[in-house]
């Protein structure tokens, strides 16, 4: 290892342990007995283990597997339907030739700083598009163009996709949806896979959605069963009901319940993570050289 590169790689090691560690103090927390938690704080090396917490969540059964297919179900097609959608309007957004380019180009900047506001977006969804109780009401609002995302791509589309290319194309008799289908996207991978992966991330910590259009729990996405669950537990162990609630209730493990649900639910987030890591950074990178 050359000289010059001790310093940064030291910096790098203390950064990516500050990263790391709170998910092990995380994990750890969700494995400590619930009275421990609360009498010494959070500890590596807790002075009793538990599996209350986990156990807690298992009695839950079938609610947080249906939850769980609901969510991976609406976060894959959501994923597609949203790249697909983000990248069809930012291609034509990146050419120069596109009629009246720069007043779409204005409409698609306006919307990142202003918005409609809850109470027309909900009485839109509910009174006319009907999505109350359905899981589009998980999808759609989702689904509808992110402008920062659009903005990303389309910068990656000038800075990385040739003319030349696009006019060769032409000149063999191409049309624009093969030219998009068969030159674009296989070369925006980097910046597809950049912007899927935080589209996904966005459809699977949704909670937002579930909250304000479904009454029905049986169309609960995990984050909203386990949000459910963090309050139905926290209302078991501080209900004064008395004889009403046997001990066992009163010594729910209301604490370390959290961290186990903040561990079910990042989980799946890591493991799918390092397969999107070399294109994320190159993505990120190559789309905002340009603007």
């Amino acid at each position: 290892m050359k000289k010059r590169a001790v310093i940064p790689n030291i910096i790098l090691t203390i950064l990516c342990i500050v990263c790391v560690v709170p998910f092990i103090l995380l994990f750890i927390a969700s494995l400590t007995d619930e009275m421990t938690l609360v009498t010494n704080g959070y500890s590596f090396f807790p002075e009793k283990w538990s599996l209350a917490a986990y156990a807690y969540l298992w009695q839950q059964g079938i609610v947080i597997v249906r939850a769980y297919g609901i969510t991976i179900l609406v976060t894959l097609i959501g994923t597609v339907g949203g790249v697909l959608i983000i990248s069809l309007l930012a291609y034509p957004l990146s050419r120069k030739d596109l009629p009246f380019g720069k007043a779409f180009a204005f409409f698609v900047f306006f919307t990142m700083l202003f918005n409609g506001g809850l109470v027309p977006t909900y009485l839109m969804y509910v009174r006319y598009f009907h999505l109350k109780n359905t899981l589009l009401a998980l999808l759609i609002p989702g689904l509808l163009v992110n402008s920062f995302y659009v903005m990303i791509m389309r910068s990656y589309f000038k800075s990385n996709i040739p003319d030349a290319i696009i006019e060769s194309a032409y000149i063999d008799g191409a049309s624009e949806i093969k030219i998009f289908g068969k030159i674009i996207m296989p070369l925006s991978v980097p910046i597809v896979a950049t912007v899927g992966l935080f589209v996904g991330i966005a459809y699977w910590n949704d909670w937002y959605n579930g909250l304000i259009y479904l009454t029905e729990s049986k169309l609960f996405s995990i984050q909203n069963v386990l949000n459910r669950i963090i309050s139905d537990a926290q209302f078991l162990a501080s209900s004064n009901l008395g004889s009403t609630v046997n001990s066992s209730s009163i010594t729910l493990p209301t604490t370390a319940t959290r961290m186990a649900i903040a561990v079910v639910t990042i989980l799946p987030i890591l493991v799918v993570y390092p397969f999107f890591q070399k294109y994320f950074v190159k993505g990120i990178a190559l789309g905002a050289v340009k603007g």
